[in-house]
């Protein structure tokens, strides 16, 4: 996720960094090209290379810009829900250290030290999975059980797993009496509520936007571009490939930067900054647990949060 402060003028015209030109230049200049050519056809075969009125054009660029709109309204949604999860998900944490407090000073202090060892854990397994990366499970392995370390790297849904071995053992300190009816149904609320985070997540993540409707609009970005040249060789002459370029930069763009949206968990500069959050709920829980040595707070590089 790109983290930068806002940017003057200029820098917003040179800007690269987190930007979608890199991946759509390759179109802009392809219809910029296509634009030349109408022109210098029409201009040299006017009788074979005809040209229309603008009109048209106009209304069908109007009518595809609404359409692009609610799309990235749409996608960008996904992305503030992905958001909102993890934020869920982060306050269920720190309300989990807080309200395991009462074991500080008690023999059950161990099970505390488990039981949010396990919610790092729950964290750093969510993200991968979201990311559909099984790489690096040392990360996760480190806060748990080393009995269950390979019951959790065999499952075939780590998260849940985890989620699993904290009910396991909450149910443990309630069969032992160290656990209040009150405060049990508190902390297994909040497990609950972390699986329904990540029931949410799962849910952006498998079900996309429908691909009937990102054709539709994806096409007639092409062919308004594309026949777009035709309309305003005659009005804007040698000024129509800058006309061309400038609408598939906006069209093209708008169209990309909703594929990065409509998939918050990529890693990607638009895609949310799973791994710094995840950090972000280790450095808490541990700090809680009366630990310094703590990793330092997740820091943008080169604008870019991960």
């Amino acid at each position: 996720m790109i983290v930068r402060p806002r940017p003057s003028f200029l820098q917003l015209l040179f800007i690269m960094r987190g930007s979608i030109v890199p991946e759509i230049i390759g179109r802009i200049v392809v219809m910029a090209v296509v634009a030349t050519l109408v022109v210098l056809a029409h201009r040299t075969w006017p009788s074979l290379i005809p040209t229309f009125g603008g009109a048209p054009f106009a209304l069908v660029g109007i009518a595809l810009s609404i359409f692009l709109g609610f799309r990235n309204n749409a996608c960008y949604d996904r992305w503030w829900e992905a958001r909102r999860q993890w934020g869920e998900m982060i306050a269920v944490a720190r309300n989990l250290a807080r309200q395991t407090l009462i074991w500080e000073e008690t023999p059950e202090a161990p099970a505390r030290a488990r039981l949010l060892g396990l919610q790092i854990a729950f964290a750093r397994s969510l993200a991968r999975s979201l990311r559909r990366s099984a790489g690096d499970f040392a990360g996760v392995a480190a806060y748990l059980p080393a009995g269950d370390i390979a019951t959790i790297e065999a499952s075939r849904n780590r998260p849940d797993a985890i989620l699993r071995l904290m009910g396991r053992e909450l149910a443990g300190l309630r069969a032992r009496g160290a656990v209040s009816d009150i405060l049990f149904q508190m902390l297994d609320q909040n497990i609950a509520r972390l699986a329904l985070v990540q029931a949410a997540c799962e849910r952006i993540l498998n079900t996309p936007v429908p691909f009937a409707y990102t054709l539709l609009l994806h096409r007639t970005a092409y062919v308004f571009c594309i026949l777009m040249p035709f309309g305003f060789a005659d009005a804007l002459g040698w000024g129509t490939p800058f006309a061309a370029a400038l609408t598939a930069y906006a069209f093209f763009g708008l169209d990309a930067l909703s594929v990065h949206l409509e998939e918050p968990f990529e890693d990607n500069p638009n895609g949310l900054a799973l791994m710094a959050m995840s950090a972000t709920i280790e450095i808490n829980l541990r700090e809680a647990l009366g630990e310094t040595d703590l990793p330092p707070t997740p820091q943008p590089k080169d604008f870019l949060l991960m």
